[in-house]
């Protein structure tokens, strides 16, 4: 018995600890848009608030299921996409995720 609750426990650790890693981050697509796409504000964008709010979150849902996230990221954003262009996928999903948790309709991010 106490063998079976040593492995159930120890599997539980590694389904939680591997779930977390694998998952994105909306705060990670936020330190990306602070960090690589500062160009945005050539194109008016004021600040990471202005680009997620472009769309409501479920306009961003589409756009993900549909395959042209990039494509709006680039048309939003013309300025930034050299940078765009060299993100890693963990780097379009994690902004993906500040995005899609700051849309429109989501909450108000606190980024400069």
């Amino acid at each position: 018995m106490n063998n079976l609750l040593k492995t159930v426990l120890a599997s539980a650790l590694i389904l939680a600890v591997g779930s977390t890693v694998a998952s994105a981050d909306a705060k990670k697509g936020q330190k990306y848009y602070l960090k690589k796409l500062k160009v945005c504000k050539k194109d008016g964008l004021k600040n990471g608030a202005v680009f997620a709010t472009k769309h409501d979150r479920k306009s961003w849902e589409g756009l993900k299921s549909s395959g042209k996230l990039m494509d709006e990221f680039k048309s939003i954003c013309p300025s930034g996409v050299k940078k765009m262009k060299k993100m890693k996928e963990k780097d379009i999903t994690n902004l993906y995720d500040f995005v899609w948790k700051y849309a429109s309709d989501g909450e108000v991010p606190s980024c400069g």
